[in-house]
C-alpha cells in the first residue's frame, strides 16, 4: 500500500516530524482523559460535549491557522461552496448536542440506583474541565494528519517507488500514530509502578491469551478507521478540513446504532426515542450538506 515509508521519512523535515509527534502525542492525551470525562459526567452529556468541542476545534482550527479560508473564497464559486461546508459543519455539531441531550435525557429516567452505577462519581465543573481539555486534546490527530499533508503526503506521492494518492496518508499516520503511543505507554507504566502491577502481563491465573488477542483485534480495529479517514481526506482537495467533521459524525451515527442494536435504549420514553432519532437524522443531513458543499467546489 505504502511501499516507500522509510525513504518518505528520511526526506521528512525534523520540524514536520516533531510537529506530527507532537500532535499526536497531544491525541493521546485527550484519548487518555476521555474515560474520565465520561467518569464525571456520563456518557449522554460527556460525548456530546467532547465530541462537540473536537469536532468543532479539529475542523474549523486547521484552516483558519494556514489561511485557507482567504483563498477559498477568493476562487470563482468558493464562497458559496465554503459557506454549504460550513453550514454542514454547524449542522453536525447541532446533531452531537441533540444526540447528547438525547443521552442526558435517557440517564435522567435511570432509577436512582441506575444512576449511582452509571455515574457514581457525577462531579459538573470537574467534568467540564476534563471534557475541555480530552474534547479540544482530542483534535490533535487532525492537527496531526493536517500538518502530514503538507509535507510527507506530497512526499509519499513522489518518492520512488511512489505511494498511491489513495494510501498517500499512511506514512504520515505512523509518526502521529508513534506521538499517541508514546503517551499512552508512558502513561500505562506509570500506573503499572504506582499500584504494582507490572506482573499481571504474566499473570498464571489470568486469561492472558485471550486478553492479548482482543486488545489486538480492537487496536487493529481502530486503526483501520484512520486508514479509511486518510483514504477519504486524499479525495476531498481544498476542502479537507470538512472530512473532520464528516468523520466524528459518522463515529456517533454508527455507535449509537449499534447502540440500539444491543438494546442499550431499550426502555427509553417516547420523548428521549424522539430526540435520539432527531440527532441521527441532523447528523445524517451534515453529511449531505457537507457533501453538497465539496460537489459546489471550483474545478482544479
Amino acid at each position: 500500500m505504502s511501499p516507500n515509508v522509510v525513504s518518505v521519512l528520511r526526506a521528512t523535515p525534523w520540524k514536520t516530524l516533531g510537529l506530527c509527534y507532537l500532535f499526536g502525542a497531544m491525541w493521546g492525551a485527550g484519548g487518555l482523559t476521555w474515560g474520565l470525562m465520561i467518569r464525571y459526567l456520563g456518557v449522554g452529556l460527556g460525548v456530546a460535549i467532547g465530541c462537540g468541542l473536537c469536532a468543532a476545534v479539529g475542523t474549523l482550527v486547521p484552516p483558519l491557522v494556514q489561511g485557507d479560508f482567504q483563498s477559498l473564497v477568493a476562487a470563482p464559486g468558493g464562497l458559496q461552496a465554503l459557506i454549504a461546508l460550513l453550514a454542514g459543519v454547524a449542522i453536525s455539531l447541532v446533531g452531537i448536542v441533540v444526540t447528547g441531550a438525547a443521552g442526558m435525557s435517557k440517564e435522567r429516567e435511570m432509577s436512582e440506583e441506575q444512576k449511582k452505577a452509571a455515574v457514581a462519581e457525577f462531579d459538573f465543573t470537574k467534568g467540564i474541565l476534563v471534557a475541555i481539555f480530552s474534547g479540544v486534546m482530542s483534535a490533535g490527530m487532525s492537527f496531526g494528519v493536517r500538518a502530514a499533508d503538507g509535507v510527507i503526503t506530497p512526499l509519499a506521492k513522489t518518492t520512488a517507488p511512489a505511494t498511491p494518492d489513495l494510501w498517500s496518508g499512511l506514512p504520515g499516520l505512523v509518526v502521529i500514530l508513534f506521538g499517541g503511543f508514546t503517551v499512552n505507554v508512558l502513561w500505562t507504566l506509570f500506573l503499572n509502578f504506582k499500584n504494582r502491577t507490572t506482573g499481571d502481563y504474566a499473570k498464571p491465573d489470568a486469561p492472558l491469551a485471550l486478553n492479548y488477542i482482543l486488545s489486538a483485534f480492537a487496536g487493529v480495529l481502530w486503526y483501520l478507521q484512520m486508514v479509511f479517514y486518510t483514504m477519504g481526506d486524499s479525495k476531498i482537495g481544498d476542502y479537507k478540513f470538512s472530512g473532520w467533521s464528516v468523520f466524528m459524525s459518522a463515529q456517533i451515527i454508527f455507535s449509537t446504532l449499534w447502540g440500539i442494536v444491543l438494546l442499550e435504549w431499550k426502555g427509553a420514553s417516547p420523548r428521549t426515542q424522539k430526540l435520539l432519532g432527531a440527532g441521527l437524522a441532523i447528523l445524517v443531513l451534515s453529511l449531505v450538506v457537507i457533501g453538497y458543499g465539496n460537489y459546489l467546489k471550483p474545478a482544479g
